[in-house]
């Protein structure tokens, strides 16, 4: 238990209380955000922050009640509204908090919440919220990104067991996590999306081997899984044998509406910001036009988002919501990060590796590149950019 005193947290605003809730935020922020846990937000590149920053940060939200903002309250939600979330988001970005490695909190919660038996909410849920657990996605494959229909890993029925073989790919904090959501192929059927599987599996399980796959900035994120023989308890399935793509799809649903919300977009904007100003008068008047420009599309952002969901998670047959918000937030990620790169100018060539070893310009112009590089794959990841065009094009024209 952490030994810091935290101010207890009162009852659930409603949204003409913003600066009541709004004080109690930052008194709690003010006293549990340490300056080493601000450093480590500050310097995250990837999807998460270090991950000893991440479990501190996890069990002080935690003990205050406020790990799940989105979850219903039966489930250890703080009862918060859409608007309440939103400001409490953007607080912990102003305030450079830690980057949660919050898969299973994001997505798979919802998801057992809503699909799950007693038993695995029973087993799951609370760990989960504590931190105790980590959760990674098994849905990539070499052969099967955006179009996860095309999975091969397959799941044949013994007894009361699965036994799993095959490959998983671009799999984020596998070698962090200690449980995996995953799809597999049990059938096959007329339609690839036929004779999918959705199966919880525990991480590390005998024939289960995970080897990691550097990024361009050198961090260790994603890795590769191979699947010798996994065998994997019927009781770990999600819905019914073969209905797996209806699960994962639901799933999407919810992890696109929170994959790159607004408050992440703002932690690299405001970081831009700095950079710009230090530049001062030896940047061209475009590079401010640039900046006043992407600031006028992060608030247009915020407003989508805050419009996007008023009632907390997308609707089941929802699908141009979450969409719309994971295309939009990804694609201004990127613009973002790269204007912090171009800014830094000839630093951006800085080696991380060199972090700390050489002057401050150098270290942020490397740590530039590192985010502009690490975002990269935000507009391939949970569906690249033409798919969400293309389900949101589906979803108008229906």
């Amino acid at each position: 238990m952490d030994s810091f005193a935290t101010p207890a947290p009162s009852r659930a605003m409603t949204d003409g209380d913003d600066q009541a809730f709004l004080a109690e935020v930052r008194a709690f922020l003010g006293v549990a955000l340490t300056p080493d846990l601000r450093r480590a937000g500050a310097q995250t590149l990837g999807v998460h922050s270090e991950i000893e920053a991440c479990r501190t940060w996890h069990r002080r939200l935690y003990v205050q009640g406020w790990i799940a903002p989105a979850w219903p309250e039966a489930f250890g939600g703080p009862g918060w509204s859409a608007r309440q979330r939103f400001l409490f988001d953007r607080e912990c970005a102003l305030n450079d908090a830690p980057v949660l490695f919050a898969t299973g909190l994001r997505s798979i919660g919802p998801l057992l919440i809503e699909m799950g038996t007693a038993e695995q909410r029973a087993r799951y849920i609370t760990p989960m919220l504590s931190g105790e657990d980590l959760w990674c996605q098994g849905f990539s494959e070499p052969g099967a990104g955006s179009d996860l229909a095309a999975i091969s890993t397959r799941a044949v029925r013994d007894g009361d067991d699965y036994v799993l073989r095959g490959t998983k790919i671009w799999t984020t904090g596998a070698h962090l996590a200690n449980r995996m959501f995953a799809i597999v192929r049990t059938a096959d059927g007329a339609r690839r999306q036929e004779g999918l599987t959705f199966l919880l599996i525990d991480l590390p399980s005998p024939g289960l081997t995970i080897t990691p796959i550097p990024g361009l900035a050198g961090e260790h994120e994603f890795n590769q899984e191979f699947f010798d023989d996994v065998r994997v308890p019927v009781a770990n399935r999600i819905g019914a044998e073969g209905e797996g793509w209806a699960v994962a799809k639901r799933l999407m649903q919810l992890a696109r509406s929170n994959n790159t919300p607004a408050a992440l977009v703002r932690r690299v904007f405001r970081r831009t910001q700095i950079a710009v100003a230090e530049a001062g008068a030896t940047l061209e008047p475009a590079v401010r036009r640039r900046l006043a420009g992407l600031e006028i599309e992060l608030e247009a952002f915020e407003q989508m988002e805050l419009a996007a969901l008023p009632a907390g998670r997308p609707r089941a047959n929802d699908d141009l919501r979450p969409s719309m918000l994971k295309l939009t937030g990804s694609e201004l990620h990127q613009k973002v990060a790269e204007l912090a790169m171009e800014v830094a100018g000839p630093y951006a060539a800085a080696s991380l590796e060199a972090l700390g070893r050489i002057d401050p310009a150098l270290d942020a112009g490397a740590r530039a590149m590192g985010k502009h590089l690490a975002v990269r794959a935000a507009t391939i990841y949970s569906g690249a950019s033409e798919t969400q065009r293309n389900v949101m094009a589906r979803a108008l024209l229906a």
